[in-house]
């Protein structure tokens, strides 16, 4: 009976153990679970302050890995060959779907050209930061529209032409100049 008792003294004993060891087990991935999502934080957050910074000095460029076209179609698209770019006073608008047909840009789509006018940006009470400008040239006219999340460097881009009402909405990271890999095709004009 001695023996009995000693072997299920000793068997709750280690049942403990292991549940002690499974209990912190689960606390290790919970924390570290937190301390992933408190990096890539941080992270994301350099990647916004990034973005706002590049944004204000008019040297930045949209890559979109997105598009919706006027009537809410969306395609996948390469980051690459699709983009919004702005430098200084120019901006350069590229859509290129992945098609066999070369398209007047040699990619598959449509390249234009332009000069940036009412460049405006606003920050709301949250942290968001809005981006409003007029691209003007031989190719294109249009309004666009970019809209920045705190925290992140994805962002949503409108763009409204003038003289229709074909609206193109790209979405994708907004990248510094200097540090954008997109391939420029022909442009119109």
């Amino acid at each position: 009976m001695r023996n009995l008792i000693l072997i299920l003294a000793a068997l709750i004993a280690s049942m403990s153990f292991v549940e002690a060891q499974t209990t912190n087990k689960k606390e290790e991935k919970a924390k570290s679970r937190k301390e992933r999502k408190a990096e890539r934080a941080r992270a994301d957050s350099l990647l916004f302050e990034q973005a706002k910074f590049s944004i204000e000095n008019k040297s930045f460029v949209l890559e979109a890995n997105r598009i919706m076209l006027k009537r809410g179609t969306t395609s996948n698209v390469s980051p690459t060959t699709n983009f919004v770019m702005v430098n200084n006073d120019k901006a350069t608008v590229q859509v290129s779907f992945n098609v066999a047909v070369s398209g007047s840009n040699g990619l598959g789509g449509v390249t234009v050209d332009g000069n940036l006018s009412d460049f405006k940006t606003k920050e709301d009470k949250k942290g968001n930061l809005t981006v409003d400008f007029n691209v003007l040239g031989s190719g294109v006219s249009a309004k666009v529209t970019i809209s920045l999340p705190k925290g992140s460097n994805t962002a949503t881009l409108s763009v409204l032409p003038t003289f229709n009402s074909n609206r193109l909405t790209l979405y994708g990271q907004v990248v510094p100049l200097s540090q954008s890999s997109v391939f420029k095709g022909r442009s119109l004009f």
